[in-house]
């Protein structure tokens, strides 16, 4: 195939010959050392803790070790569960008295205000009704004396903990955190415009009943505007600003202020739209409040989360200056805001925000992302263009071969990238088909041969084959692997338009993928590298190095977080796929414009093929006992176990079901691993069996998660009844009155027990709930029964009284009208000599079970 003589005149493109292919290895190891000196070690920086004797020379800065210390005495108390004398009597006293030490410090221009609150009421959580009694808040008013202002600040974190756990991240840490910043504040001779509101939340676990009850009812809840809400889901670390707003930049205003920044949008919308399996009073605040503000929490080590293990003791001191120093930095500045006094006039839609590396966070609102975004496509669809057009000039191949080589390229690139994520979906359907799912649960390093590296022969074997089909064709090989970029790009394009086009704010990740590739296209034409061996590779390298330091940070952090979430995320998903489908995306994103670059070497296809030969070597690892995904103590794996009794009546009132077992219920994927040890206590059931003829199973779930959980949960029939901690629940008819018509009537009832109850109500026989006592909302909106509602009280233990009004049109109330079921739960009392504790023993070290004894009756009436 020739060439006219003219087109030999114009070539100035060099004809590479191929880089030996033992230089592959090295420029994959460079990666790999940038990932490993910078991503690996800022991830991990923190700064250097505070001590007591570095408070002479620091007055007024946060002290580590002081609010570590108070840690430990919190932590103490030991589970600081609702209706515990240890949460509502104990850790109250404990509060006081640390209000009582900043007292004693403050500066003669503060003064402290603290109250305790105590509250009842009802709300919506997702579908059941979570209904409280009696719980409380402490709360803490810190302001400058005979201030008028009354637009507050609030920062909030929770005391409480789960049954089991001393609770030291979650939450003491942000306790002990606010009590810190509180005694700085109250120490200094700074101005304070605005009283800054400590919430030390009593009920988060309940779920989230006692924000509900401050915002809804405490008497400065309405004067607080803006929100520092302080969480954990895991224990130490650095603390990620996850949620921001909404429909208030300006508090990122704020945030660029504090001394280690920590934050991305992508992680407050992939919370928001219900990936996490966690909620914060963030939440509530927002809902029912309509404060905005800055949600922040401990994501890192989530293993420990909710187990006995979350101590003081595997809690860095550093994790306390990070979080202490940026807190701090946001109440002063916050509690000086002037957009405090008319919040409604700064609410100016959402934010773009992200830090790069902790050292600094950018942020622009949402209208700028959409222009920035289409700027970006558009420059980068000229600058190809541009380049196409020299690719013609330069190499003797008409500008429709070029367009014509291009299509194909796009479509390769295309089925690459289908390939690649294929690939990585196959591995994950595999590992679960052979019952090896999560085996990088506890050996992270499994991820990088089981997902990454299919991930890249996908991405690489097709344009491999494809460069090597066309060695002779009139584009030089510098020309078609640059095409392939270019395709790489016009794929990113998309994706960026569409992301923005949904409105999905994560889209910034894709743009800067295009931007930084066109960055270095233009460096390129400008330099006229783009037509000389290996130069233009050089320009990408360069530019590609901090968009792989972003991606791969923000890629490693996102797996630090979701990973220890996996173990508590259900039984009904495979984890694998969500793990894939994250590497596959970040992929995209840094290795998307790298892969090309290995076309330069030798033996290409064979390069790729060990991308696979590692895979399947991973495989192999990851299916023997180097793969088991648990480990006692530091990554264990979840069980509930309930001791339970339960007794159904029927309508007579005689009883039908009398019978005692345990309740299992797994909380991740493998929840067959420990089959035979459960075997060993008795005959186990699916829960699903129970689920078609009695209300909720007939069993006592705990929440409504429960139920969603129930193919995957066990009942073991015992003989051996459990040993009730106090008296069983007891629910008393009190009086059923006849309403405006013999069709309707109000039944009224009485109820006692333990302080976590659950209420299931059901109708019978053509009736039809028209009112209850009850939050209204499931009446409301007509959703059918059987209901849910979940029932605590903290320190008021009175009797519960409800009230259902029903009507029956097509039968009389002779016959049965309403089922109801109470499950009774002993979530804090001491079981040890339960014989549950007996039965823990069948199950392996590497588990971790949260037990207690609980009861069902249910009743027709």
């Amino acid at each position: 195939m020739g060439f006219n003589s003219k087109y030999h005149i114009d070539v100035d493109f060099e004809v590479p010959k191929k880089l030996q292919w033992y230089y592959a290895p090295a420029y994959i190891v460079f990666w790999f050392v940038i990932y490993l000196s910078l991503v690996n070690t800022q991830i991990n920086h923190m700064p250097k803790a505070l001590t007591r004797s570095d408070e002479a020379s620091s007055p007024y800065s946060f002290i580590a070790q002081r609010a570590e210390d108070t840690l430990i005495e919190l932590t103490r108390i030991g589970p600081r569960v609702v209706g515990s004398v240890a949460n509502e009597v104990t850790t109250v006293e404990f509060l006081r008295a640390e209000v009582s030490k900043v007292q004693a410090e403050a500066h003669s221009r503060f003064e402290l205000e603290i109250d305790v609150q105590q509250a009842s009421g009802a709300y919506m959580h997702w579908t059941m009704v979570n209904m409280y009694q009696g719980i409380q808040n402490v709360v803490v008013k810190l302001s400058e004396k005979n201030s008028t202002n009354e637009n507050y600040l609030l920062i909030n974190a929770h005391y409480d903990s789960v049954p089991g756990s001393p609770g030291a991240g979650d939450d003491g840490s942000m306790v002990v955190t606010m009590l810190e910043v509180m005694r700085v504040l109250a120490k200094t001779d700074e101005p304070l415009a605005h009283p800054i509101i400590f919430l030390f939340n009593g009920a988060e676990e309940n779920p989230l009943q006692a924000s509900h009850a401050f915002i809804t009812q405490h008497k400065w809840a309405k004067n607080c505007k803006a929100l520092i809400n302080l969480d954990s889901a895991g224990s130490g670390g650095r603390e990620i600003l996850f949620q921001s707003g909404p429909n208030h930049p300006w508090l990122m205003k704020y945030y660029r202020q504090v001394p280690h920044p920590f934050a991305n949008t992508m992680g407050e919308e992939v919370f928001q739209a219900g990936l996490i399996p966690s909620d914060t009073d963030f939440r509530i605040f927002r809902d029912y409040g309509g404060v905005p503000g800055l949600d922040m929490a401990y994501l890192f080590n989530g293993y420990v989360y909710h187990t006995q293990y979350d101590r003081v003791n595997v809690f860095p001191r550093s994790s306390f200056q990070h979080t202490g120093d940026n807190v701090l930095a946001l109440a002063k500045s916050l509690g000086n805001a002037p957009e405090l006094d008319d919040t409604a006039a700064h609410a100016e839609g959402h934010n773009i925000f992200y830090d790069f590396l902790g050292w600094f966070i950018i942020f622009y609102t949402e209208t700028t992302s959409i222009i920035v975004n289409v700027i970006v496509c558009v420059i980068a669809l000229v600058a190809i263009g541009v380049s196409l057009y020299f690719m013609s000039a330069r190499s003797g191949c008409s500008w429709s071969g070029v367009l014509v080589r291009f299509g194909i390229t796009v479509g390769i690139q295309l089925v690459s990238l289908a390939l690649a994520c294929g690939l990585a979906m196959l591995v994950a359907v595999f590992m679960d088909g052979v019952e090896r799912s999560m085996s990088w649960f506890t050996q992270m390093w499994l991820i990088l041969g089981l997902y990454l590296f299919p991930v890249l022969f996908g991405m690489s074997i097709l344009p491999a084959i494809y460069l090597e089909k066309t060695k002779r064709d009139p584009l030089s090989l510098g020309f078609r692997i640059q095409l392939f970029m270019h395709s790489h790009c016009i794929c990113l394009i998309i994706l960026t338009i569409v992301l923005t086009a949904l409105s999905i704010r994560s889209a910034y990740l894709v743009m800067l993928c295009v931007l930084f590739d066109i960055v270095a296209l233009i460096v390129n034409l400008i330099t006229k590298w783009h037509r000389k061996a290996y130069w233009f590779g050089i320009a990408v390298i360069i530019c590609q190095i901090l968009p792989f330091t972003y991606f791969t940070y923000i890629c490693t952090a996102t797996l630090l977080t979701l990973i220890p979430m996996q173990g508590r995320s259900g039984s009904s998903s495979n984890p694998d796929i969500a793990v894939a489908a994250i590497i596959w995306l970040f992929s995209l994103m840094f290795a998307g414009f790298i892969v090309p670059l290995l076309m330069f070497f030798r033996k290409t296809r064979t390069i790729a093929l060990c991308f696979l030969a590692a895979t399947i070597l991973f495989i192999i690892i990851a299916v023997t006992n180097a793969g088991f995904p648990y480990k006692a103590k530091t990554s264990t794996q979840r069980y509930n176990l309930i001791h339970s009794h339960r007794r159904l009546h029927n309508a007579d009132g005689s009883t039908r079901i009398d019978e005692s077992g345990i309740y299992v219920y797994p909380q991740d994927r493998r929840f067959n691993i420990a089959q035979d040890y459960i075997n060993k206590i008795g005959e186990t059931h699916k829960v699903s069996e129970y689920c078609n003829e009695e209300m909720f199973c007939g069993l006592p779930l705990y929440n409504h998660r429960w139920h969603k959980a129930r193919e995957y949960s066990l009942w073991i029939p015992l003989k051996e009844a459990p040993q009730i901690p106090t008296v069983y629940p007891n629910l008393t008819l009190q009086e059923s009155t006849e309403l405006e018509s013999p069709t309707r009537k109000r039944f009224t009832f009485i109820l006692e027990g333990p302080d976590h109850m659950t209420i299931f109500v059901n109708v019978k026989n053509d009736a039809k709930i028209l009112d209850w006592s009850f939050n209204d909302t499931l009446i409301r909106e007509n959703e059918p029964p059987p209901h849910f509602i979940y029932f605590s009280y903290g320190i008021d233990n009175s009797a519960l009284e409800f009230t259902i009004d029903v009507e029956k049109t097509s039968s009389s109330f002779d016959t049965p009208t309403l089922e109801i079921g109470i499950g009774g739960h002993w979530v804090h009392e001491d079981t040890s000599t339960s014989k549950i504790n007996q039965y823990s023993k069948y199950f392996p070290s590497y588990t971790y079970l949260q037990s207690w004894v609980g009861t069902y009756e249910s009743w027709y009436f």
